[in-house]
């Protein structure tokens, strides 16, 4: 019986694809929040899904179709990662990597690379960041962390309409209006597309994207560094991809077996190889830089994995909450809405979006 599996695509995943059984039958590949529409989609439709992709901050709000985990499929996996693929005590996914965030530098348009938020608003630098979806919220959620805020309260309710909110959102409009062309309706592989370009003097990444960087002309010229730190000390927003196994899945002994061999070494050492920064101990430890600036970019990584790691708390209805808030952040950085407008709207539809969990 083939397997039917879900996977998230694009430049930074796609390669360790070839790994997949030969009658895999990919029912979709594309973003991720594409990817979490049509999951849902089919899931509470009831329709098989064996194997699929998904996120430890998105992974709660699927708790109810997945299949809880044997802790022993995740045993080689860094233990931080494990806890974020975890809710309510079970094992939702087993983790792929780890995301955080690697600033890019163009050496001779920046001397003196920013440290802070306020080094990077108070020069001219043109910064590329992701101007939609996930990673608009999550520059948001950094800016407003660095500066000793959060998003969440004790309760985990939202707290998004702040001073703080506002002023990061106006940090945000600010940096957008240096940026060429239509920022706002960036995703990850346009920044990283921009940077390879020669468009950006700085620019926010994911490790992921590393490969097709390595291959471009801009490299030579780029520095790693750590990202933006701020009153509170270093923030990335971080999170992993994982695997997990939906309760309509038809084949749990295949799916188990996909899944431990997605979770190999040698499945993490192949994605490794691309850049990223997976999650079994032993095929990162094994990494080895390709070059100068690639030994600089692990370092700068592992310090920010040590130290700047900061994620959502886990909440069922996160998915909606993030929708709300940055489709407000991007209509902000269009012009189309004032800081304050933004955030208070930001408020409201988060506030709407989560009854409680």
């Amino acid at each position: 019986m083939a397997l039917r599996v879900a996977l998230v695509g694009g430049p930074m995943y796609d390669g360790l694809y070839s790994m997949l059984p030969a009658s895999t039958e990919v029912v979709v590949r594309a973003d991720h929040p594409t990817l979490n529409r049509s999951v849902a989609a089919a899931l509470e439709a009831g329709e098989r899904l064996d194997v699929i992709s998904t996120h430890s901050k998105y992974a709660p709000s699927q708790a109810r179709w997945l299949t809880p985990l044997d802790p022993a499929l995740a045993s080689e996996q860094a233990p931080r990662a494990v806890e974020l693929c975890s809710f309510r005590g079970s094992l939702l996914c087993v983790p792929r990597n780890v995301d955080v965030r690697v600033l890019w530098v163009r050496r001779e348009r920046a001397t003196e690379p920013p440290r802070t938020w306020a080094e990077l608003l108070a020069s001219t630098a043109v910064f590329g960041f992701t101007g939609r979806e996930s990673g608009a919220f999550g520059t948001f959620f950094e800016y407003v962390a660095a500066h000793g805020g959060d998003v969440f309260d004790g309760d985990l309710h939202p707290t998004l309409d702040t001073p703080l909110g506002r002023e990061a959102v106006e940090a945000l409009c600010t940096l957008a209006r240096r940026a060429p062309g239509p920022l706002a309706e960036w995703h990850y592989d346009e920044v990283d597309a921009a940077l390879a370009r020669g468009d950006l003097d700085i620019s926010a990444t994911w490790p992921g994207g590393y490969e097709a960087l390595r291959a471009s002309a801009a490299y030579p010229h780029l520095e790693a560094h750590t990202y933006l730190a701020g009153p509170a000390g270093l923030r990335s927003y971080s999170g992993c991809h994982g695997w997990a196994i939906p309760r309509t899945c038809g084949d749990v002994r295949g799916a188990q077996e996909l899944v431990e061999q997605l979770s190999s070494f040698d499945a993490h050492a192949r994605d490794a190889a691309s850049g990223t920064v997976c999650s079994h101990v032993a095929a990162f430890a094994a990494v080895h830089p390709v070059d100068a600036t690639d030994a600089r970019r692990l370092d700068v990584i592992r310090t920010t994995i040590a130290e700047g790691m900061i994620t959502y708390p886990p909440l069922a209805h996160f998915p909606a909450i993030e929708d709300a808030a940055w489709t407000s952040i991007s209509a902000a950085l269009r012009g189309e809405l004032r800081p304050d407008e933004a955030t208070a709207r930001m408020q409201a539809s988060a506030e709407a979006a989560s009854p409680g969990d």
